[in-house]
């Protein structure tokens, strides 16, 4: 129990790596309202006025109308982003798609029949984490980096903003005293602008909107606040710096402050237990806090590809549990269904709802936010049974 700084960054939508993100799960969401149980793995890479989409899909229907309403997909997202730029252009972007269908290998190993259960997608080690720290019971740092640039990106789209453009990041040292976050040393916030904005204007605009996120009670100056460090921001997005899928995973998950098992999570449909068993986990861990029942919590699960059992399960709720950490992890292990399918019947992942995750983290979202069923493994809808059982 000391006095110490903990820092987490965030990027907003308009950074390069979450458009790649986002174009990613545009792939998965439009493959899943076509069919709940098609199968698809998409990566991106985006640079100057061009997008290159590769993986696999499995999906029965025609592969270039499929494409077509792909490119289509695609430019309305990154229009709905804001980019009009001449190094970047929703209109003038060129989309080279190279998907490919699944392996029938995989799909052998995976899929469900008469004598075998579904098998996880893939082996790994996935981890849930929250911490009675905010009100989402997501870890501070991670928590305001977020909403700080969501409340900039919301600022901007309303229009009174059009000075600001689509990329920017932010980055918030928090100090603790013990376990409780009191105040921020150092926030850093660099986001695009116009050509010859005033610096001076943009960090007393930046400033009120730091002032108007964090709580009232923190301690910290205007001083501590540090906007665009190298003096200015025009040339943004892909044009400024290229952007691949699943380069921003401590940004999508908890900044740092808990384990990460190494899989990324746009592009992936939810057989993939790099993304459904993460947010299983997470679930499962906010609940065990919801309840009470500690002030912390990580669980870890492990799986192999083809198997629908997981291999390991670890609760650990570093000694703030008020019971036994394995009386919680027996309890789960017995009344929570941690197949991949069970995972994604429980949380209903057989939906087009991924788009809504790719920027301002997957976790610590309010369920049904922007889009009715995403987020749903942010319920607390464990907690009174907890309470009873535990």
């Amino acid at each position: 129990m000391r006095n110490y700084l903990f820092s987490s960054e965030s990027v907003s939508e308009g950074h390069p790596d979450k458009i790649s993100d986002l174009i990613s799960d545009v792939v998965v969401d439009l493959m899943i309202s076509k069919d709940p149980y098609s199968r698809v793995a998409c990566e991106t890479l985006v640079t100057t006025n061009k997008v290159v989409i590769a993986g696999e899909y499995r999906l029965d229907v025609d592969k270039k109308n499929l494409f077509h309403e792909i490119e289509e997909t695609i430019r309305l997202a990154i229009k709905k982003i804001g980019y009009e730029q001449p190094g970047f252009h929703w209109e003038n972007i060129k989309v080279d798609n190279y998907l490919h269908n699944q392996s029938s290998d995989i799909a052998i190993g995976v899929d469900q029949s008469e004598n075998k259960e579904e098998g996880a997608g893939d082996q790994g080690l996935m981890f849930g984490y929250a911490v009675d720290e905010t009100v989402s019971l997501m870890p501070a740092p991670i928590y305001y980096s977020h909403l700080i640039l969501k409340e900039l990106s919301e600022i901007r789209h309303s229009g009174k903003a059009d000075f600001l453009g689509p990329d920017s990041k932010s980055q918030l040292s928090v100090e603790y005293d013990g376990s409780k976050p009191i105040g921020a040393k150092k926030i850093v916030v660099s986001t695009q602008h116009v050509e010859d904005y005033s610096q001076i204007d943009l960090k007393e605009f930046i400033i009120g909107v730091v002032k108007k996120v964090l709580p009232k009670e923190w301690k910290y100056s205007s001083d501590d606040i540090l906007v665009n460090p190298t003096g200015r921001f025009v040339i943004g997005g892909p044009d400024g710096d290229t952007g691949l899928t699943g380069r921003k995973i401590i940004v999508d998950t908890y900044g740092g402050s808990a384990h990460h098992g190494g899989g990324a999570f746009s592009g992936k449909d939810p057989t993939k237990v790099d993304r459904s068993a993460a947010y299983m986990t997470r679930y499962l861990a906010k609940n065990i806090v919801a309840s009470n029942l500690a002030s912390k919590c990580s669980i870890q699960i492990a799986y192999a590809i083809g198997v629908p059992e997981p291999l390991s399960f670890y609760v650990n709720t570093f000694g703030t549990g008020k019971v036994d950490d394995q009386v919680i992890e027996e309890f789960l292990i017995q009344n929570v269904d941690l197949s991949p399918k069970g995972i994604r019947d429980k949380l209903k992942l057989n939906n087009p709802i991924y788009v809504p995750t790719t920027s301002y983290g997957h976790f610590g979202r309010k369920p049904d936010e922007l889009l009715k069923g995403s987020f749903t493994w942010e319920k607390t809808d464990l907690v009174d049974i907890l309470k009873k059982e535990l």
